[in-house]
């Protein structure tokens, strides 16, 4: 039986956070679905890294368009992974009650789990971090991880239960390939 990845976006969803586990995933041979808000083609943002810029810079990046479910629509039963793209699309979308709802089973039923980047706000957001926790995240949202308790590591992986977290972009391939090897065990 094929094993089912959901993946929850929304505008404003770091384009590389969105389309690499997009297709990696089915790359692996798993069902991946796309939620967010409301079902329509996804406007993606492009951050990069520039010298002299003290932060990323933000630009428009390619559309999004194989969103297969509103938040609404979504029994997180039926998924065995969750994937949580970073960008600005987390401090939006976890005002959905819905997404509460699907985000809290997986972490309830320890389910695996995949964040990068701006994506653990949606675990701080819902107060799904306790103490002790071991965890990463893009470095301006360390001091909400931080806030909750947890350990934050500045490494471009970090496996902790159920949960692989990530800096961000760069550390792609180290996030998908422990998050890979979680959903096949």
């Amino acid at each position: 039986m094929t094993k089912k990845v959901l993946i929850v976006a929304g505008d404003a969803v770091e384009a590389q956070e969105l389309f690499y586990p997009y297709w990696r995933l089915k790359e692996e041979g798993f069902e991946v679905h796309v939620a967010a808000p409301s079902k329509k083609t996804l406007m993606t943002v492009v951050h990069d890294f520039e010298p002299g810029w003290e932060t990323y810079t933000e630009k428009p990046g390619y559309r999004f368009g194989w969103v297969d479910k509103e938040f609404k629509e979504v029994n997180p039963e039926e998924y065995d992974g969750l994937v949580i793209p970073g960008g600005r699309a987390p401090e939006y979308i976890r005002l959905d009650p819905n997404l509460e709802r699907i985000v809290k089973h997986f972490m309830e039923a320890k389910k695996p789990i995949a964040a990068i980047c701006h994506g653990p706000l949606l675990l701080t957001g819902y107060k799904l971090i306790s103490p002790g926790m071991k965890m990463t995240s893009y470095v301006a949202v360390s001091p909400d991880v931080k806030a909750h308790g947890a350990e934050y590591l500045d490494q471009e992986v970090v496996v902790h239960e159920n949960l692989v977290t990530a800096r961000a972009w760069p550390d792609l391939p180290a996030w998908m390939r422990e998050f890979i090897k979680m959903l096949k065990s």
